[in-house]
């Protein structure tokens, strides 16, 4: 009898620690990456909650419009600018996702296209939020922030995400190289940093986003373009003059390649990932 309680209570222990190895393989799924043109950005947490970015999803590169846009739990606006604002409004309307935004536009601009009050996390540089298992910090932008009907005075972010998994991502939004990135790097330690490359983007400002965001930070090893050349054509239904001048701005100047050329150069031992339009990529530490 004594020896059959034994192997009982063996089995029923093998069969815990079995479940609990599970349970941490669970919660060690990887955050997934999405660029859908432009400055658009998908993040989704190990806990499935999905972050859209910059939702400018009107615009003639994006793979996805709004109403293929079935699931958003939360919407972020690093500033007012049209390819950035997007279509929050509408899609926060569809989808209940919650915007992340600044006081100015959270009363400029979206409660009078009927946004619930419950749908906006209104802050600004220095807030932080915690939300279904990740911790999004919003950071200073040195970029403009005026919306197409001349809200002028919100504050143009980045923001700095840690999922529940330790991985730290840092979305700068259209900032300009700035020294607050020394401090930030020291702080949070990012190990991925999306960062913006233009036609008329310096790539040396580049490399010195990526030497400032090192500063005691061991962890950044992926530095992701946005904002970047599409490779895509526009539509023939597009006015000729439009047409043209979007072609000249996005198939000329500055490009990935030449950013993670400057990269190398330095000596800098990341890894630059171009992403192809709608491939889902998983993000390590």
């Amino acid at each position: 009898m004594f020896r059959k309680k034994m192997l009982s209570f063996a089995l029923a222990t093998m069969m815990l620690i079995t479940l609990g190895v599970g349970d941490a393989s669970a919660q060690a799924k990887n955050v997934t990456f999405e660029w859908l043109s432009w400055s658009v950005i998908r993040l989704t947490s190990p806990e499935g909650k999905v972050f859209l970015i910059n939702p400018f999803v009107s615009n003639p590169f994006s793979p996805v419009k709004v109403d293929d846009l079935e699931k958003v739990d939360y919407i972020l606006v690093a500033d007012g600018h049209g390819d950035e604002i997007g279509q929050s409004d509408q899609i926060a309307l569809k989808t209940g996702a919650k915007i992340f935004t600044s006081f100015t536009y959270s009363r400029g601009y979206f409660e009078p296209k009927n946004i619930p009050a419950s749908q906006i996390f209104r802050g600004g540089p220095g807030s932080r939020f915690n939300v279904d298992g990740t911790t999004v910090r919003l950071v200073n932008a040195v970029h403009g922030s005026t919306t197409r009907d001349g809200l002028s005075d919100g504050t143009a972010m980045g923001f700095f995400f840690t999922f529940s998994n330790g991985l730290t991502v840092y979305f700068a939004g259209s900032t300009a190289v700035t020294t607050d990135m020394q401090l930030w790097g020291r702080l949070y330690k990012p190990h991925v940093a999306i960062l913006p490359v233009t036609p008329n983007t310096d790539p040396i400002d580049t490399v010195e986003m990526v030497k400032l965001l090192s500063t005691d930070n061991p962890n950044l090893k992926t530095i992701i373009p946005h904002h970047h050349n599409t490779g895509l054509k526009v539509t023939a239904q597009m006015p000729p003059e439009r047409a043209q001048g979007i072609e000249r701005r996005f198939n000329n100047g500055t490009n990935p390649a030449d950013v993670s050329a400057a990269l190398k150069a330095a000596g800098l031992a990341v890894t630059l990932l171009d992403p192809e339009l709608s491939k889902v990529y998983e993000l390590k530490q």
